[in-house]
């Protein structure tokens, strides 16, 4: 893994700001090179899958499983500038769960101005129903790339209620929650949040598509979200890209009484920062 990641570990404002607000900006996660690339990688993705889906030109396009697509959605799998401040959220017995790819054109024009309520949840579907206690436990997180330039509010910048990770209910069935907040990025940002975080995307009424890419991280125990489809690439990729791919020596033990040679990003940073760093 690029040791470039140490100079990048968590601070402990942003430690604060997720564990207040459930959420924290990191601009200027992805190098500009890089993110001309992925933007490219998008671009193509979406003149092919658009037909295939049968989306209209102002229709939002979304690919779940989007990992294997491209080798290019590998160099963010542990991106330097977020992969660390993942690992000391969550720790280090973790995989990629789930990958969702948006591509979001203006709305057309006879449909702009119109404002109805957002679309608010949390993420990881039944496990908001099934899981026990309130605040409900966090299981996992994901990282939001914003490819294209959301420094203005109204171009389907995604929304968050700052602090509603610790609810696990919104009372406001008729309109937007009290606090509701545009994140503003610009090309290269990244967000990190809570699954738990009250959350949504909104109308795009620029003339800027919108184009973000959500990598979600969770324990090794946790069933995937997607079908990690990356038999095609999983074996040239490197230990630590193995593990969070999915990958396993032990079998289904190896998930939930994982021995070193399941989670090599354990010796990892063990090795670079010390063994109080993988401290159970």
């Amino acid at each position: 893994m690029d040791t470039d990641c140490l100079n990048h570990r968590l601070t402990e404002s942003e430690k604060i700001a997720f564990e207040r607000d459930g959420y924290f900006i990191i601009p200027d996660a992805i190098e500009p090179d890089l993110l001309q690339r992925v933007e490219a990688v998008m671009d193509r993705l979406d003149t092919e899958h658009r037909p295939l889906k049968e989306k209209g030109p102002h229709d939002a396009l979304g690919i779940h499983d989007f990992i294997g697509k491209d080798p290019i959605f590998l160099e963010l799998l542990d991106c330097p500038k977020t992969i660390l401040r993942v690992s000391e959220i969550l720790g280090w017995n973790i995989k990629l769960y789930h990958s969702d790819f948006r591509y979001t054109p203006p709305r057309a024009p006879e449909e702009r101005g119109t404002q109805k309520r957002l679309g608010w949840h949390q993420d990881s579907g039944r496990l908001n129903r099934e899981l026990e206690g309130s605040p409900r436990p966090r299981v996992s997180l994901k990282v939001a790339f914003f490819i294209s330039d959301l420094s203005s509010p109204g171009r389907g910048n995604f929304h968050v209620v700052p602090g509603s990770h610790l609810l696990n209910s919104l009372d406001s069935p008729d309109e937007n929650p009290e606090g509701t907040t545009p994140v503003i990025a610009a090309p290269g940002t990244a967000a990190i949040f809570d699954r738990r975080l009250w959350h949504s995307a909104s109308p795009n009424d620029s003339e800027n598509i919108r184009k973000v890419l959500f990598y979600g991280y969770s324990y090794r125990w946790l069933q995937p979200r997607d079908d990690m489809t990356v038999d095609h690439i999983i074996d040239g990729c490197d230990p630590i890209r193995q593990q969070l791919l999915g990958a396993t020596a032990n079998g289904g033990f190896g998930y939930t009484s994982p021995k070193d040679e399941d989670v090599p990003l354990k010796g990892w940073l063990a090795e670079h920062l010390g063994p109080e760093a993988v401290a159970d």
